[in-house]
């Protein structure tokens, strides 16, 4: 059985870490399915959402494989990560599809990390997100330490970057980690519920608002605002130059649902 499972419904990428055994740790075989996997939806403008979930119930991902980094360390098959990071998308910074991340049981080090790469987190009442790197001598080398601060407010960051205690899916809803907590048994239907909605809008919308935000955040308010407006954005320029927005005008004066394209 291979280490990451991937599934299409519709419009709709599911990539899913097949190691419950190991509690969904990421080694590097299937780091690299992963990022295959993200990159075939990135390429397909017929997939518009990604959901990336870990098999079992009891661990979305526990991180890195311990395991497989010791084996490297005594001089056999190396440690790798894919260029775009852990699980594919942590360095991956081009993907302007939405991905949610739906976390069931522990998510911690490199799993946390890829959840925060999401950009919708679901978890079940039993998540919990933690980044103990500190406690084998390392840090959250994949962008824990820079997500985290921009995510939840620098004294909130450092006490999970600096203590490497857990949080649960209640305390990571209230510091905005998480977009709903879902109870047990009902994390399909949220991951449903969720797509459905995503999919209700237009793909290169979606996708020029990503972008948007991803570029802009890092400027002044002012600057971020001109820049849109003088088309530096080239999603918002794909988008304003695509057959989607005249289907949206149309369809809203028709008083219709768009059927939309994606170009």
């Amino acid at each position: 059985m291979s280490k990451v499972l991937t599934r299409i419904d519709g419009r709709v990428m599911t990539v899913t870490i097949n190691r419950p055994e190991a509690m969904n740790a990421l080694d590097p075989e299937t780091q690299a399915l992963m990022a295959e996997a993200f990159e075939a939806f990135a390429a397909d403008d017929e997939l518009w959402v990604a959901v990336v979930r870990g098999a079992g119930g009891r661990a979305f991902s526990a991180g890195g494989d311990i395991r497989a980094m010791r084996t490297a360390l005594e001089g056999g098959a190396p440690y790798r990560i894919p260029d775009s990071g852990y699980g594919g998308l942590t360095s991956r910074f081009d993907l302007d599809k939405p991905v949610i991340a739906a976390v069931e049981g522990i998510a911690m080090g490199g799993g946390f990390e890829v959840a925060l790469a999401c950009d919708i987190v679901l978890a079940s009442r039993n998540a919990s997100f933690a980044l103990p790197e500190p406690r084998i001598g390392a840090v959250a080398y994949a962008g824990g330490m820079h997500r985290l601060p921009r995510q939840i407010g620098m004294k909130r960051a450092m006490d999970l970057l600096l203590t490497g205690r857990a949080i649960g899916a209640d305390q990571a809803e209230v510091w905005g980690l998480v977009n709903e907590v879902v109870e047990e048994g009902g994390m399909d239907a949220a991951i449903a519920r969720w797509c459905e909605a995503l999919c209700a809008n237009a793909p290169l919308a979606l996708r020029a608002t990503k972008a948007a935000v991803r570029e802009g955040i890092g400027l002044p308010v002012d600057e971020a605002i001109r820049r849109q407006d003088a088309g530096g954005y080239a999603a918002i320029e794909a988008m304003r130059a695509s057959r989607d927005v005249v289907e949206g005008i149309m369809a809203f004066n028709e008083k219709r649902a768009p059927v939309w394209e994606g170009r």
